[in-house]
């Protein structure tokens, strides 16, 4: 059975996401294919929509290599995810389904209940679920995709703390939502926006063009392609 590209895109993803391709390193498809168990042609077809999403960059002599990004394109991530989630955030209050609702809602109560036990692991990966469906309840297939790619690179990026109390601002939004409040739902997510972006670190303290210092371990991880369930 052929790997589909988009597959073996997301593990390849994943995996310069956790840093287990370093930032710079080449990624020859025989090595790859050979990684994650499959075929050159669905590798090839990866590369070329990594490339197209700022993850991979060819280089003459070199091929394909991981992106080595500058710290003021990492900012950059930042202000646009300050400008689109609230857009984001008011197109669901007025396209959200009642299944949307629900899921959201219960990412809440999971996040409150992991924020008082101090699980920090469990709180980024909710957060990252609340994010992704709260796009998806917009409605909007490019708003959709262009936040899809701002998480991922932001979580290429940077480490994040999330602090307990930012449960009852998403908290909030969801209510907004709810209650088909575009405007409120846009001013809450706004604010939320901003203020998580203080909590943001770069995971390279040596990135170019870098402001203040910072410092992250940037953990590394190997895993084959899964097809029966694919994380986008």
């Amino acid at each position: 059975m052929r790997v589909p590209a988009h597959s073996v895109c997301t593990a390849i993803r994943d995996d310069i996401v956790s840093g287990a391709h370093a930032p710079g390193s080449r990624l020859t498809e025989e090595l790859l294919a050979r990684r994650y168990g499959v075929s050159r042609v669905p590798v090839r077809e990866a590369l070329r929509t990594l490339e197209s999403e700022g993850f991979v960059v060819t280089r003459r002599h070199a091929g394909a290599c991981v992106a080595e990004p500058t710290a003021r394109e990492a900012a950059d991530l930042l202000e646009m995810r300050t400008l689109l989630e609230p857009l984001g955030a008011a197109r669901a209050a007025q396209r959200r389904t009642e299944a949307h609702l629900k899921v959201l809602r219960g990412l809440v109560r999971l996040g409150r209940e992991r924020a008082r036990r101090g699980e920090a692991e469990d709180l980024r990966a909710l957060g990252g679920w609340f994010h992704e469906t709260l796009a998806q309840a917009s409605g909007s297939p490019g708003l959709i995709a262009l936040l899809t790619q701002l998480r991922h690179k932001t979580a290429w990026m940077y480490t994040v703390e999330q602090p307990a109390d930012s449960w009852a601002e998403l908290g909030a939004i969801v209510d907004a939502v709810a209650r088909g409040d575009a405007d409120r739902a846009r001013a809450l997510s706004a604010r939320h926006a901003e203020r998580a972006a203080g909590f943001h670190r770069l995971r390279r303290p040596d990135l170019p063009g870098r402001r203040t210092p910072t410092a992250a371990r940037v953990k590394s991880s190997q895993h084959g392609v899964n097809t029966a369930s694919v994380r986008y």
